[in-house]
């Protein structure tokens, strides 16, 4: 398996490109500012074939380069409904002085010519892997994860240690000793915690993390030592979640 990170833009969003080896069909995840001559540069070492555009919440730091990428490859973008108005409307997702202020200037934005919807629970089956989408909404209303069994062989980011069952590009739900923000339009601090207890804790330790911003971690390291997570774990929250009290 092949798995390319790089933090790219003003806010060093990490953009990845996922495939199953070199030579082969490919999924590009939250291409955002600046994140196209990555993207191109990986796809040619590897001599990948963009097939679709994944994007985890539509923040404009994770889907900037959305529509250019999948215009260039020809490739179907992914975006869960609850954020797909931020494809065409970026300005929605955050205030439009301090988006001015750290882009500059003004800009026109428009969806690519193939979008479909993400589904709580759906599984898709892209450049011959399975991902798994978990709807967790809190960082904003439509953020999702994606899930793709382990087949070996990362690039880009640190290599995992030991068994690995699945990798989970998490966007801006989970980071290493973090969570995401819930100050922005659409974000809310009770549902994003709904959304760690009920799809991140039943999680298996050894599922590597592959965040939108910073390092990557595991689920079992976040467990032990996220402090939102231990707060979770602590309360009680997670196990009223997962029973569906």
């Amino acid at each position: 398996m092949l798995i390319a990170g790089f933090p790219a833009g003003p806010w060093g969003t990490n953009c990845y490109v996922a495939a199953t080896g070199p030579g082969s069909e490919c999924v590009v995840i939250d291409p955002g500012k600046d994140a196209a001559p990555g993207v191109d540069q990986v796809v040619r070492e590897h001599r990948l074939k963009p097939v679709a555009v994944l994007v985890t919440h539509g923040h404009v730091d994770h889907m900037w380069c959305v529509a250019p990428v999948a215009g260039t490859y020809d490739a179907t973008a992914w975006i869960h409904p609850r954020d797909r108005h931020l494809l065409t409307d970026p300005m929605a997702g955050m205030s439009r002085e301090t988006t001015q202020m750290l882009l500059g200037g003004d800009y026109q934005w428009a969806e690519p010519d193939d979008v479909q919807e993400l589904a709580d629970l759906q599984e898709l089956e892209l450049a011959g892997l399975r991902f798994v989408i978990d709807h967790t909404p809190g960082h904003t209303e439509g953020s999702v994860t994606f899930r793709t069994p382990y087949l070996g062989g990362t690039r880009g980011a640190k290599p995992p240690v030991g068994d690995v069952s699945e990798v989970m590009f998490s966007g801006d739900l989970l980071f290493a000793g973090s969570i995401g923000r819930t100050d922005l339009p659409g974000g809310d601090h009770a549902t994003m915690l709904r959304s760690l207890a009920g799809k991140v804790l039943p999680l298996a330790d050894d599922i590597v993390v592959l965040p939108g911003h910073g390092e990557q971690t595991s689920i079992g390291r976040e467990r032990a030592s996220n402090p939102f997570l231990q707060d979770l774990i602590s309360d009680g929250t997670a196990g009223r979640v997962t029973r569906g009290l």
